[in-house]
């Protein structure tokens, strides 16, 4: 059996963090369903500049686009909209056979919309719409204005992946708004068995921002540190009572997804973010050089919830270090922002 295979015994999903065109029409996806376990796809504006630019699939639509009166943004959409349209359906029996639990697609709102409620609300609902996929899962950053959009999306009933989380403040604000939502469905008479959410936290880069401000012994265990005190509070809401009317009432907890979890640092394992984190109830999605890596060298174990009674010393050790992991939180949340920003405005311009 694949390495990568043998995480699923551990009660974690693992979704490949790729797509394009020619990935999809060679088999590929299937192969690694089949092979590896994949459960979901997650998709970006940067994984789509790359496909769209390098895979000669994309062209003749895109030249065909072209003479149509159409903004970048909705050749962009017309493009983006093709593929996970395939993708949904590859991995529609998987949905089906896992009781709707797998075989999620995500693609994201415009990053230009995140300070935009309600522009990502019709954004969202614009491209739920245009796939009209049950397995979709529209993905949305968790600003302020984000955190609005959420809770209105869920009151629609629809599935939302919830990205560029860094801190616990944030993790918890969107754990909030998911309840709200379910609460706004309830009272409403409103089913909510089949609105899936994940919560994207994301790992590798937490350390690359604070690793040179620590000791060496703390070095490499903050974003670990932070992902296991999310797991503590996911497993306080969830499996509590706060959730339990809503889990009586067939509500899916929102799972933690793990994100950006390619190794940075040389220095550390190159499967140091996959290993570390497997656990149950939670997801991993992991990009093709990572997922390589694991398939030759990784050892599938549960480590995730091991020393969780140690979390609070550790980050209580790191505070005293200096570090705010909340303001770094805030900090890398712009960042990833302005990068997802930088990466959309280049994909425009590719299809312009």
């Amino acid at each position: 059996m694949s390495r990568i295979k043998e995480i699923k015994k551990h009660g974690q999903k693992i979704w490949l963090d790729n797509i394009s065109r020619e990935f999809l029409a060679s088999g590929d996806l299937q192969k690694m369903m089949n092979d590896d376990g994949i459960a979901g796809v997650t998709s970006n504006p940067a994984i789509f500049f790359k496909a769209i630019s390098t895979d000669s699939r994309y062209q003749a639509q895109l030249e065909e686009l072209k003479t149509q009166d159409l903004t970048p943004l909705q050749r962009y959409e017309k493009i983006a909209v093709e593929d996970i349209k395939q993708a949904c359906d590859i991995m529609a029996d998987l949905y089906i056979s896992s009781n709707k639990q797998d075989g999620y697609v995500s693609l994201e709102v415009s990053p230009d919309l995140c300070h935009d409620a309600e522009g990502t609300v019709l954004s969202a609902l614009e491209l739920w719409n245009a796939v009209d996929k049950p397995n979709l899962m529209i993905k949305v950053p968790a600003t302020e204005a984000g955190v609005i959009a959420f809770e209105e999306l869920v009151k629609q009933g629809l599935n939302v992946n919830i990205t560029l989380l860094f801190n616990l403040a944030q993790v918890n604000a969107i754990w909030d708004a998911y309840l709200r939502g379910l609460d706004y469905r309830l009272n409403k008479g409103l089913a909510i068995t089949d609105i899936k959410t994940v919560a994207s936290f994301f790992l590798s880069r937490i350390d690359s921002a604070v690793d040179d401000k620590l000791p060496t012994q703390l070095q490499g265990k903050a974003a670990i540190t932070l992902a296991k005190a999310a797991y503590k509070d996911y497993l306080k809401i969830f499996h509590g009572e706060r959730f339990a009317k809503y889990q009586q009432a067939g509500a899916i907890p929102q799972y933690l997804l793990w994100a950006s979890t390619g190794t940075k640092n040389k220095n550390y394992s190159d499967v140091l973010y996959i290993e570390e984190l497997i656990g149950q109830e939670t997801i991993n999605t992991v990009p093709d050089a990572t997922l390589d890596n694991f398939r030759n060298h990784g050892v599938a174990e549960s480590r995730l919830s091991k020393d969780l009674a140690d979390v609070s010393e550790t980050l209580n050790q790191i505070k005293n270090s200096g570090v705010d992991l909340h303001q770094i939180g805030e900090i890398l949340q712009k960042d990833g922002l302005q990068q997802f920003i930088d990466a959309f405005d280049k994909l425009l311009i590719l299809v312009k």
